[in-house]
């Protein structure tokens, strides 16, 4: 799911850069899909984007979707402010999700208090639309 009512806010935290290899992930984010490079040859599951397979070093790598689901690994809060777009942020949490396709990613962990957020929660997808060109994927507690 996409926020399309955040397209027209003031975005004042960096932006990602997308290359080549990544451009499909930001594509699929923009889409409402998360997706995962998938090695054609060994059938390794990565992220972050690699333009060769982190197990057997092939280059046939194509992109699927992922469910989305996962486990929170562990997290961090962070109370400093490295960046002035993150002023109105701190305190905010980064965690380390474990996504049911056994891939582990970086996001951060929405609509929960950083006091209430716990390791060994269920999280699932969603995007947030920061602009007509980019949507970025945030967890949120699932509520099953």
């Amino acid at each position: 799911m996409t926020d399309d009512a955040a397209v027209d806010i003031a975005y004042d935290k960096p932006l990602p850069v997308p290359d080549e290899h990544s451009a499909p992930f930001f594509a699929g984010t923009l889409r409402g899909e998360l997706l995962l490079q998938h090695c054609d040859e060994c059938g390794r599951r990565m992220w972050p984007v690699r333009f060769r397979c982190i197990d057997c070093m092939g280059d046939a790598l194509s992109w699927r979707p992922a469910s989305g689901r996962g486990t929170v690994y562990t997290f961090t809060i962070i109370h400093q402010l490295f960046h002035p777009g993150f002023a109105t942020s701190v305190p905010y949490n980064v965690a380390v999700v474990d996504l049911d396709e056994g891939v582990r990613c970086y996001s951060t962990v929405i609509d929960v208090a950083n006091d209430e957020l716990r390791i060994g929660d269920r999280v699932e997808v969603v995007f947030e639309r920061i602009s007509a060109e980019f949507a970025l994927p945030k967890f949120r507690r699932r509520t099953d």
